[in-house]
């Protein structure tokens, strides 16, 4: 990675499955030392994007570098370079933890000078060397993570990719998981490429981008998000919500959708709106609460629906691009 270069850049990437463009020239970058975050629903096509820029996937156009290597012709470079874990599980459950650290050691080619040395540092960090005898199939779906991850940070990559990190875990876990993860930055000087379609998850980053339908819709901190949206969030429930619907729009001209069993919709100063909002509706009103922008509704300005309806919606395009890759 050249002095003062980026991490990851990407320019144009471009990948199909057949008919089906699962990723749809997207450009962004990366800078050293950064967690970014790639957020949106499943079937988005944040693990395409991932496998591409691990060599798993050959781009169908495009262009991408990581740790200053080409991912086509220069793949050698950029897996020297890169930690990655998983979205699914992928440990050797009748291996020790230990065991495992130690073929992944043999595969990456750690010298076995450092490789004890190296496997304690990543276990310590992530508090697992007093287990680290234990078989893999003991551990908990929290402590297989922080495995994961320790064996990810093993060889000393310059770029770690985590893919769905915390899928599967309870929140707690989940919550640990990313206090490890932050340590780990600051105690590696690493660069951390993540994909997440938890909102809480992604406030961790230091930039994100929302990815939907296989583009990029927006890319900044999550702070300037969520500014850039500036309104607050009303829902409410009502006798009639088609009729609340179009109400919201002959008589305050605001666009709301239903989302989540609720009409919701962007207004500025909630709260101040609300007794305006119970008086000339005209449609008996069964609940309201108001919230200050979150990253979902930065999700809903830029695609016109929250993460849980658009993964709703992305089901459909997410079996035509299995079946395609099956092709």
């Amino acid at each position: 990675m050249p002095d003062g270069g980026p991490a990851v850049e990407v320019d144009g990437l471009i990948k199909r499955f057949g008919d089906v463009e699962a990723v749809r020239g997207i450009e962004f970058t990366v800078r050293p030392g950064e967690v970014f975050g790639f957020l949106g629903p499943n079937g988005a096509g944040k693990s395409t994007t991932i496998n591409m820029l691990c060599t798993l996937l050959k781009p169908s156009g495009g262009r991408a570098r990581v740790a200053g290597h080409d991912v086509v012709s220069q793949r050698d470079g950029v897996r020297r370079n890169i930690g990655l874990v998983f979205q699914d599980p992928t440990l050797d459950g009748y291996l020790s933890g230990e065991q495992n650290l130690r073929f992944h050691a043999e595969l990456y080619g750690v010298p076995r000078a450092v490789t004890g040395r190296r496997i304690r540092q990543v276990l310590e960090m992530v508090g697992l060397w007093e287990r680290r005898g234990d078989l893999a199939q003991t551990y908990s779906g929290g402590m297989k993570r922080r495995l994961e991850i320790a064996r990810g940070l093993l060889h000393s990559p310059r770029v770690l990719f985590l893919d769905e990190p915390t899928i599967g875990l309870d929140p707690q876990t989940r919550a640990s998981i990313w206090d490890y993860i932050r340590q780990l930055q600051a105690a590696e000087e690493i660069t951390i490429f993540m994909t997440t379609h938890y909102m809480d998850e992604a406030e961790f980053c230091d930039r994100i981008a929302i990815i939907d339908s296989g583009r990029i819709v927006a890319l900044d901190t999550p702070e300037a998000l969520k500014a850039g949206v500036g309104k607050d969030r009303v829902r409410i429930q009502t006798a009639d919500d088609e009729a609340a619907i179009a109400a919201l729009k002959e008589r305050f001209d605001l666009e709301a959708v239903m989302s989540e069993g609720a009409v919701a919709f962007p207004v500025a100063s909630g709260e101040a709106f609300v007794p305006r909002l119970f008086a000339e509706l005209g449609v008996p009103i069964r609940s309201v609460s108001v919230s200050r922008p979150s990253l979902d509704d930065v999700f809903m300005s830029f695609t016109g629906s929250t993460i849980r309806d658009a993964e709703a919606g992305s089901s459909d395009r997410l079996r035509m691009t299995m079946r395609a890759m099956r092709r």
